[in-house]
This record gives C-alpha cells, sequence and structure tokens, in this order.
C-alpha cells in the first residue's frame, strides 16, 4: 500500500510538505504543490479515512468559577461525540483573545463558558472557520449556540458573577422571573463551595430568611455540604426544607439522603455542539443557522423535596 512517505520520495519534498497540500492547512507554492498532486497520481496514493478527518478547538476556562467535575464531563463528552463524527479535538485553554485560534490547525471551534457579554465574541464572529458556542450571551445574532432553556438559589462562585458567566446569570433571572411570577420571595446569594463558606453563608440567609421552606443550589462544591449543615441547624430534608440542585445528577445522588435536582445535561450539550459545528463544516458555511438550540431541562424528584411544611 501507497504511503504518505512514499509520495514524499517520490515528489522530493518532506512528508509534512505532503500533509500541507492534502490539507490545505499551509501555503504550498504552485511548483511543489503541482509535484506532490502528480507523484499521488502516478503513485496510486488514496488518503486514509483518519486522513480527512477534521480537527475541532475546544476552547475552555479553567478558572475558580468552574466546577472540575461537570467541566471533565463538558471535555469528555465533546470527544467523545467528535470520534463518532471522525474529528479530532484539540483543547485550548488560553482566553486570550489574540490566541484563541489558529485558523492554519484547527477546522472548527467550540467556545464553552460564555459569559453574558463576553469579549471573545468580537474574535469569535471574525473567524474564518465556522465555530459554535456552548452559552448563551446577550446578543447571539450570527453565533451558533447550544444551551438550557430557563430553569427557576445559593449560586455559583463569586468570580462566575463577576465576569458575568452566562449560566450564572442567567439561571439567576430566569429564578427571580419564575419567582415573581408564583408570588414567591427569592433570595440570591453567592458561594465559593467549601465548608466554611457555605456554612457561613447558609447561616446567614436562614438568619434573614428563617421561615423559607425550600433551597436551590447551583453550586456542586457546595452540594455535598448542604444536608449536614441544615441537619446541625434543625432542618430535617424534605419535612423542614426542600432542596433543588441544578448540576450534575453524579452529585446529586452522591449522598443521603439523594437530591432532586435540574441536570446539567453535559453530554447532551457537548454532543448538540459537535453536531451543530459538523454540519457547518460540511457546508463551508461560517455563517449563523438561525436561533440558538435551547435544550429542555430536566426535573428527577428525589427524596429531598416534598410537601412545604405546615404553617
Amino acid at each position: 500500500m501507497v504511503g504518505i512517505t512514499d509520495v514524499a520520495r517520490h515528489a522530493g519534498v518532506a512528508v509534512s510538505t505532503v500533509s500541507y497540500v492534502l490539507s490545505g492547512k499551509r501555503p504550498i507554492s504552485p511548483s511543489t504543490r503541482s509535484r506532490v498532486l502528480d507523484s499521488i497520481a502516478a503513485l496510486g496514493y488514496q488518503r486514509p479515512v483518519f486522513a480527512r478527518s477534521h480537527t475541532i478547538g475546544l476552547a475552555v476556562r479553567v478558572d475558580d468559577g468552574a466546577h472540575r467535575p461537570l467541566l471533565a464531563e463538558f471535555m469528555l463528552s465533546a470527544s467523545v461525540a467528535a470520534r463518532r463524527h471522525h474529528c479530532n479535538v484539540l483543547l485550548l485553554t488560553d482566553d486570550a483573545e489574540h490566541g484563541l485560534l489558529d485558523g492554519a490547525l484547527l477546522d472548527g471551534l467550540i467556545l464553552m463558558d460564555i459569559g453574558i457579554r463576553d469579549p471573545r465574541l468580537e474574535t469569535v464572529r471574525g473567524l474564518p472557520v465556522p465555530t459554535v458556542l456552548i452559552g448563551l450571551p446577550h446578543d447571539p445574532a450570527g453565533l451558533a449556540c447550544v444551551d438550557l432553556d430557563e430553569v427557576i438559589l445559593l449560586g455559583a462562585p463569586e468570580a462566575a458573577y463577576r465576569r458575568r458567566a452566562g449560566f450564572a446569570v442567567r439561571t439567576v433571572a430566569g429564578a427571580l422571573e419564575r419567582a415573581a411570577a408564583r408570588g414567591v420571595r427569592l433570595t440570591h446569594r453567592s458561594v465559593e463551595g467549601d465548608w466554611d463558606s457555605t456554612a457561613g453563608t447558609l447561616t446567614r440567609v436562614l438568619q434573614e430568611r428563617p421561615d423559607a421552606t425550600a433551597l436551590i443550589v447551583q453550586n456542586e462544591a457546595a452540594t455535598p455540604h448542604l444536608a449536614p449543615l441544615l441537619r446541625g441547624f434543625g432542618r430535617a430534608l424534605p419535612e423542614d426544607m426542600s432542596l433543588v440542585v441544578v448540576g450534575s445528577d453524579a452529585v446529586a445522588t452522591a449522598g443521603t439522603p439523594q437530591l432532586t435536582s435540574v441536570a446539567v445535561p453535559a453530554a447532551a450539550l457537548a454532543e448538540r455542539a459537535v453536531e451543530l459545528l459538523r454540519q457547518r463544516l460540511d457546508r463551508r458555511s461560517t455563517d449563523s443557522d438561525g436561533a440558538p438550540i435551547l435544550l429542555e431541562p430536566q426535573l428527577t424528584v428525589r427524596a429531598s423535596t416534598g410537601l412545604p411544611p405546615p404553617s
């Protein structure tokens, strides 16, 4: 079987030069390109399936506002989905705008952890390759987006709100809207997630709202601390207080009692993002595909929720 090294030897060029001619990822002089193509024709070389694979960049933020297990689930799910579409994934962890993309190496980009007014989007809109966002910015015009629909808070770490992370800001906005529509008073507090921070924040908010009967949590690091802390305050789940977690089912079911949760479908979000990007790659189009794709969140009722205690 004729290989790429045979083509390079026949054409009198480096193997990398043949690779660049085949991929188009580096400029090659017309004369050299012609010589390589002539050698390919003469030898009957055929590219293997993997050589036709696209390379997708997955841009993530690895800072204090991101919960590592959920981030890892997104990255793994995107990689698995990419392989089903015969794509390779290159992980990008530098969120500096000038270093966001090397167009010569990547065929497309998936950008995670989108801020409400994300400064990276100005760069993204000018990229020569298709891009898909996992998250919904304030102005999604001209961008392909995949995210959760609104759901109805100990919230995310303060760093997530400072950078206006979409997952944090949109959840607060949605919860406030739904609470107001139902005549429910909602109090929101951020929490860092460690035991001391969670205990201190929970203590203060229960002192402010001693009659509270339900708690929504969007902070996976804080979640394991809540049941024992509430027991320490003399509040049983769900007899005295209902608890709902917005996050991973794995975290919600890790302790006792198992917690009612609105799962963040990391696998489904990552898979839809890869599918959408592959569709755009196949069409060789960088235009937006219309309205953002919003996945419907799923509530799973477990042992931490029940009827409100009698007044």
